[in-house]
């Protein structure tokens, strides 16, 4: 999950790469805004929502195609929150013929983008002002808002009910995409992560304790350095899931760091997060019936 360590790593990694190779990441990353449509893309529609929960409005962004009815997802954005690039892949995935709500899961503490051009979580400041949206947090007003979050979901004429639905999260998001699909079993059928960490811990509420709660099927892309913090994690969570007959693709993506899948990420690695894309909407086509 996102901490100064995974920050201290991610500026370690840029730090090796030479003024040359940075600028060609640097241009990759300004074209990978621009991200590409899927074959066949649905016409949408999006716009701004607010979501009422049990702690007050949250606000947030709902896309869909532009006619018919699809499956609902749930996306938990990064550290750095709801912004741009979650707009953007919140569009991709509904091109591809999904009704996505991207949330502001920090709303008790500030509205979104709450982040100025140039600024990222590798910087101490950012991450001094972040960690007070972070302490609002808990796991049980995770849960209240997935409640909501998907009642939500539910509720627009472009979701199909009879479907199951999807939840995705990134970096500290993975947590709460398990909490989500424990605490809606009844309709998430599918639960994505990318670069999330946290899933196991030796406290009483450690996300994968609820892995026996959960009917939905997983994939877990891992980064490299993750990995290499936490590495028996994945294992504690093949067996976990494995013990609660549940499908779950748990894959390290050689060469990655953490935050290499948004866009906007300084170590976002193209090649490796397209894989990660097409692995969650082939999840997504076997679970969400």
């Amino acid at each position: 999950m996102c901490d100064e360590h995974t920050a201290d790593d991610n500026e370690a990694y840029l730090a090796g790469v030479s003024r040359r190779q940075f600028g060609v990441m640097t241009g990759a990353m300004g074209l990978a805004m621009l991200l590409p449509a899927p074959a066949n893309a649905a016409v949408i529609k999006g716009r701004d929502v607010s979501i009422v929960t049990p702690d007050g409005k949250a606000d947030a962004y709902f896309v869909a195609p532009a006619t018919g009815k699809h499956p609902g997802v749930l996306v938990w954005p990064d550290v750095m929150g709801l912004r741009l690039a979650f707009r953007q892949m919140a569009d991709r995935l509904a091109q591809s013929g999904y009704a996505v709500l991207v949330v502001n899961q920090f709303y008790r503490s500030t509205k979104a983008p709450f982040l100025k051009p140039g600024e990222s979580y590798d910087q101490p400041a950012v991450r001094a002002r972040i960690a007070p949206f972070r302490d609002a947090l808990t796991s049980e007003g995770t849960v209240r808002d997935a409640k909501a979050f998907t009642a939500f979901i539910d509720a627009q004429p472009q979701v199909d009910r009879k479907r199951g639905m999807a939840t995705t999260g990134y970096c500290m998001g993975g947590p709460m995409v398990m909490r989500t699909a424990a605490a809606v079993a009844n309709r998430i059928r599918a639960g994505a992560t990318f670069h999330g960490g946290g899933f196991v811990s030796d406290t009483p509420d450690s996300p994968h304790l609820l892995i026996p709660k959960m009917k939905a099927q997983y994939l877990i892309a891992i980064a490299a350095n993750d990995d290499a913090r936490a590495p028996t994690e994945k294992d504690t969570l093949r067996t976990a899931f494995a013990a609660a007959k549940l499908p779950a693709e748990i894959e390290v993506y050689a060469g990655t760091m953490h935050g290499w899948c948004p866009p906007d990420s300084k170590v976002y690695k193209a090649a490796q997060a397209d894989k990660a894309w097409a692995r969650m909407l082939a999840l997504f086509d076997k679970a969400l019936v």
